[in-house]
């Protein structure tokens, strides 16, 4: 029987205000355990929420950047739960009248096209705190400095047929959070986790499959391996006779596989109801369009203007967009050199490549985007070659020139690396080549004259070594077979 899979994520968000969702209590990452929980977060009798307007006008821009309605009137509601890093018994969230409406994320596929996934609805919410169980020796720690930490849930609908295709969303909210600035999207710190809903139907059939949810999935790979396996354990459990039951499920990294934690529970079982502490949130159309005007360019118009306006490939676009970081670098080194074409193969060959295998992010490089274009700047103008571009980039990763912005020019000084453009400095270079190379040149003399282009890189080398690399190669190569072709 072929199958088909059915994919929908619930993209928890961490949004970068100061101060936490309903107190004053920081959110810095990284504080020792239970330093940054105040009387609020801690759900102290006699203290009081008051809703952080930071965080609301967050969750408005995502809303107005993914095109979703945003309602006039929200409400904030308790999800009541036990569990010990819940102080309260209850978190507040949003059920009923989220903040951001219906929207729509567009992602781009392997083969190059594009589909439009369905957001249902974003809604902000506070954070609980951590149960810890490393340290604890068949005890568990509890760490309440993430309780209160504002979140924005965005909710798909389940459009995603594959785990590429989830991949591809979650990078896509990802870049839109990141470059709306509402959120730095760090997995590693839990800025950014996501559930995910999976389930599988024979192809052909409208009503959905049973659904399980895997929990606080926090990296892109791990959450194509999650649904890999999850969507060949649901096959194989019907195809053997048995079905699926509706569970929340962990992801093992470790095992690659996921794991049963608890038969999965139904909005009823939380008793939601409007938070007796809160007023229900009313935003003007003025606020709203305040928030509208002030939007930054967002990934897909800055891929669409990298095309329209660089020339650069759709390819090349996509991917110098990806992320704000990349796009801010890809477009000093451009406004450095000059030349949109040789920045983009700059930034996504050598220097992506450093990158990649140091495990550096962008952001982190050791060559400064001016540095980058200024380097290219002097390929363009012929002041080096290619193949001393590279020996100057490599001081440059190596922290040689001072650090800056003229370090290229610095480096290609001190290594001599100027390109020799002197027409008369570059004859004699060949005239010796040729004077000391009679069998080669004999050879090249008795070859059929479309062969001979075949032979001349044995001269060109001979020019480039006696140059020390710093000869022009067009200029050798146009010189040499003239002269060769003299011989003839």
């Amino acid at each position: 029987m072929d199958w088909e899979t059915v994919i929908g994520l619930e993209v928890h968000v961490q949004l970068a205000t100061k101060s936490k969702i309903f107190s004053g209590a920081s959110t810095a990452f990284g504080a020792e355990p239970n330093t940054q929980a105040c009387a609020v977060d801690l759900g102290l009798p006699g203290v009081l929420p008051v809703l952080n307007e930071a965080a609301v006008a967050m969750a408005v821009q995502f809303g107005l950047a993914i095109h979703a309605e945003i309602p006039e009137v929200s409400v904030f509601d308790r999800k009541n739960y036990f569990y010990p890093d819940l102080p309260k018994g209850y978190q507040t969230s949003q059920m009923y009248h989220p903040i951001v409406g219906a929207g729509e994320v567009e992602i781009t596929l392997d083969d190059g096209g594009t589909k439009r996934i369905r957001v249902h609805h974003a809604h902000l919410e506070e954070d609980a705190g951590k149960s810890l169980h490393e340290d604890f020796h068949g005890m568990t720690g509890i760490d309440l400095n993430r309780a209160g930490t504002p979140l924005l849930e965005i909710v798909s609908e389940p459009d995603m047929r594959s785990a590429k295709e989830a991949a591809a969303y979650l990078k896509a909210i990802h870049s839109i959070v990141t470059y709306l600035g509402i959120s730095d999207g760090n997995m590693a710190e839990g800025s950014m986790r996501c559930d995910v809903n999976v389930s599988v139907r024979p192809k052909g059939q409208a009503e959905f499959g049973t659904r399980a949810e895997i929990k606080n999935v926090n990296s892109f790979r791990f959450v194509e391996r999650a649904i890999a396996y999850e969507v060949e354990r649901q096959i194989e459990l019907i195809e053997d006779g048995g079905r699926v039951v509706q569970e929340t499920r962990l992801f093992d990294p470790e095992r690659d596989e996921t794991r049963g934690m608890r038969t999965k529970e139904e909005a009823n079982d939380y008793r939601y109801f409007p938070c007796p502490d809160l007023l229900p949130v009313v935003l003007d159309q003025a606020y709203v369009d305040h928030l509208r005007d002030n939007l930054p360019e967002l990934p897909d118009e800055k891929r669409a203007r990298f095309q329209s306006e660089l020339g650069l490939s759709a390819y090349d676009a996509s991917v110098l967009s990806a992320t704000r970081e990349m796009a801010e670098y890809f477009e000093a080194v451009k406004d450095a050199c000059g030349d949109a074409k040789p920045a983009a193969n700059w930034v996504m060959g050598e220097l992506s490549g450093a990158l990649n295998r140091e495990g550096l992010a962008i952001e982190d490089s050791p060559v400064s985007a001016a540095q980058l274009g200024q380097l290219i700047a002097r390929v363009l103008d012929d002041t080096i070659n290619g193949k001393a571009a590279k020996q100057v980039f490599q001081a440059l990763w190596n922290g040689e020139g001072g650090g800056e912005a003229n370090a290229a020019d610095a480096i290609i000084e001190a290594k001599g690396l100027k390109q020799v453009t002197d027409s008369g400095a570059i004859e004699a270079m060949i005239d010796q080549v040729i004077a000391d190379s009679p069998a080669q040149v004999a050879q090249y003399r008795d070859a059929e004259p479309d062969k001979r282009g075949k032979m001349i890189g044995y001269f060109v080398g001979q020019v480039m070594k006696a140059s020390r690399g710093t000869a022009n190669p067009q200029q050798v190569n146009t010189l040499l077979k003239e002269k060769l072709d003299a011989l003839c």
